[in-house]
């Protein structure tokens, strides 16, 4: 196979997923953006955490928040944990990495805030920290998992959305994360602004 080959076979494998997943998640994800609807109506912020490109897309999510997804609207209030080297550091050097994100979440989450929770492997401890943190501060977590949910599908709870991407492969599982974050973007717009 050729690397033009490889490339093909990237973007076919990437589609397939994204396509095998939508009537799965469709549901879930709609209610995921309900809840994170219901939160900023009433003066509550989504918090999101990840590692790697899942910090990355942590930072893209919120950013989509406070300016804009696609259409004009009202400045969000969302928290990219990934984002503060210096608690950050201060937290892992003092405490441990595990504890990156939930010292942030005790601090800074309230009853009725959302957590954002991404882990392609579904068991990074750090993130497991944040979601048992939002857990005692009566937050709702939104998971995003790959591979079979890992420790963190079996933390959820009732009230809790579960967004696994059913992959054991990495770049697949993350390629259709980001989707199902503008998937989020564009629900809340809708719940917002309405539908256009």
């Amino acid at each position: 196979m050729n690397i033009e080959e490889r490339i093909e076979k990237h973007f076919n494998e990437s589609a397939q997923l994204k396509l095998a997943t939508a009537p799965r998640l469709a549901a879930p994800i709609a209610r995921a953006a309900q809840v994170m609807t219901d939160s900023l109506k009433s003066g509550g912020k989504v918090l999101a955490c990840g590692n790697g490109g899942s910090a990355a897309d942590a930072q893209h999510f919120s950013a989509e928040l406070l300016g804009r997804f696609e259409r004009e609207r009202q400045e969000l209030a969302a928290i990219a944990l990934t984002t503060d080297t210096s608690a950050i550091t201060a937290i892992a050097n003092d405490y441990s990495y595990d504890m990156i994100f939930a010292k942030q979440v005790r601090g800074l989450g309230a009853k009725g805030d959302i957590l954002i929770a991404i882990s392609t492997s579904g068991n990074s401890n750090n993130v497991i920290e944040a979601m048992n943190a939002a857990r005692t501060k009566g937050m709702i977590v939104v998971a995003l998992t790959g591979r079979d949910g890992g420790k963190m599908g079996a933390l959820l709870g009732a009230n809790d959305v579960h967004l696994n991407v059913s992959s054991n492969v990495t770049a697949r599982i993350q390629e259709v994360h980001i989707l199902i974050l503008h998937c989020l973007c564009d629900a809340i717009d809708c719940n917002l602004l309405g539908a256009e």
